[in-house]
């Protein structure tokens, strides 16, 4: 079996923003030759599928500015320094939703892409939903709306759903 691993020369920093960090590194490849990897460090997600008593699933939409439209998706957010993803997932169903979980259980975690980040998404069933109030961050503008599997299997099937995490978390949800 051929030897794959990159071996780690040098890193440059090059950008420090709120979400994520970007550095320039030198890797050294397996066949010996330098070769440069611009890699963005991400503090890592969580996702969650909330799935009302009734099946129906709680989605929110919002406007992505890298993608300039608005995106049907499921509650997600990035975690804070030192918080776990078990905290984060209630954190963030709260605040974006409104919602309050029962019952949370983690389905599996992704790299959302491994190409260029080392971002990390913690995917997650929550039921046994109770409805509070949503207070999301000043900086965010959500609607939460609410759809039945077959409605969401259909949106993605005809591509009016294209989010990764999304369509991973229901996939494993028993969608």
């Amino acid at each position: 079996m051929e030897k794959l691993d990159e071996k780690f020369v040098k890193s440059a920093f090059v950008y420090d923003g709120c979400l994520l960090k970007v550095y320039a590194d030198t890797v050294v490849l397996p066949n010996g030759k330098k070769a440069r990897r611009e890699v963005v460090r991400h503090p890592g997600a969580v996702a969650v599928v909330p799935v009302l008593g009734d099946g129906r699933i709680v989605m929110v939409r919002q406007y992505r500015y890298p993608v300039d439209g608005t995106l049907l998706e499921i509650p997600a957010g990035k975690l804070d320094p030192g918080e776990s993803p078990d905290h984060c997932v209630l954190r963030e169903l709260s605040e974006e939703t409104g919602y309050i979980a029962g019952i949370t259980r983690k389905l599996t975690a992704i790299h959302t892409a491994p190409g260029f980040s080392d971002e990390l998404i913690h995917i997650y069933l929550a039921e046994n939903l109770e409805m509070t109030r949503q207070h999301t961050d000043e900086d965010e503008f959500i609607n939460v709306e609410i759809y039945t599997k077959e409605e969401l299997r259909d949106m993605i099937s005809r591509g009016l759903i294209t989010d990764a995490k999304t369509i991973v978390g229901l996939s494993l949800a028993d969608f």
